[in-house]
């Protein structure tokens, strides 16, 4: 098994850019303030140029983080190009993006800080500074429980889109006859299948919030538990009881879903995180050493 990544990752998702105190190998905040001052700056003004040209960019980055973490753990391997046999060819990966924008980050920093900054910390930071565009928060330490599953799963849907490809099944083949998610509220059904028909496009992309697109909210969850949810992982929330509590507590919940959701990314961000010596900072993201 190859060793993908990294340094230790630093506390990165958390919105507060202060120094925590830690001891050798564990996660910091600043990691980087004496080794490459200037990384988080460089990896912002890359961000922040991507979400100007379009506002999507921030759910691509969260995406990305969130893919990258739920395999093997936020070692940043997600971005290696090395087939469909890899992680990044996988099925469950092919609508992720943004691995342009974290290359363009990872060469600005090769050409001031040559060999330091690992690929993972900029997935993370890249993530970190998408979200911070619109939330304007700050991120606090939080264990994942039924709640995170419904902020990361559900949560995050909240800004961004999805490809067609990954609404066939759920529109036209999700029961033995071959019907639709009876959960689909039939007008919205009649939208998707106009947006997304059988056998079209699977490339055409849809809002996973069409009300509030590009507004991070509690929107999202108003459209599941109404019954327009866009992708079946969202609507499957309103099915348990749990979940079902959780995500209507949020509704009209204003600052209690943004703090929350803040705390989920950070326990999220600490997923199999290697320190020390664990890892390696490679040169390029897309190869290994």
């Amino acid at each position: 098994m190859l060793n993908y990544n990294s340094k230790p990752l630093l506390f990165a998702l958390v919105f507060i850019h202060s120094l925590f105190s830690s001891s050798q190998g564990q996660l910091l905040v600043g990691f980087y303030s004496q080794t490459c001052p200037t990384a988080e700056s460089m990896v912002h003004s890359v961000v922040d140029e991507n979400f100007k040209r379009d506002p999507g960019n921030a759910a691509v980055l969260l995406r990305l983080q969130f893919h990258d973490c739920f395999v093997k753990g936020c070692d940043g391997s997600i971005l290696i190009n090395n087939g469909a046999e890899g992680e990044r060819g996988a099925r469950g990966n092919l609508g992720v993006g943004g691995y342009e924008i974290i290359e363009e980050a990872k060469k600005m920093l090769e050409s001031v800080c040559p060999g330091v900054v690992s690929c993972a910390d900029i997935v993370a930071l890249a993530a970190r500074d998408a979200v911070s565009l619109l939330l304007k928060s700050r991120f606090q330490q939080k264990g994942l429980s039924d709640r995170d599953l419904v902020l990361l799963s559900g949560g995050a849907h909240t800004i961004g889109l999805t490809a067609c490809f990954f609404m066939q099944k759920r529109l036209y083949n999700f029961t033995p006859s071959g019907g639709s998610d009876p959960s689909i509220d039939p007008g919205f059904l009649r939208e998707l299948k106009a947006n997304c028909p059988f056998n079209g496009d699977p490339n055409v992309k849809i809002p996973l919030d069409p009300v509030t697109e590009f507004k991070f909210d509690d929107q999202v969850f108003v459209n599941i538990k109404n019954g327009f949810a866009v992708i079946a992982s969202d609507a499957r929330l309103h099915d348990d009881n749990n979940t079902r509590q959780i995500l209507e507590s949020y509704i009209g919940s204003g600052q209690n879903f943004l703090a929350d959701f803040a705390k989920a990314m950070v326990k999220m961000g600490k997923i199999g995180v290697k320190t020390g010596s664990q890892g390696e900072i490679r040169r390029v993201c897309s190869n290994v050493n």
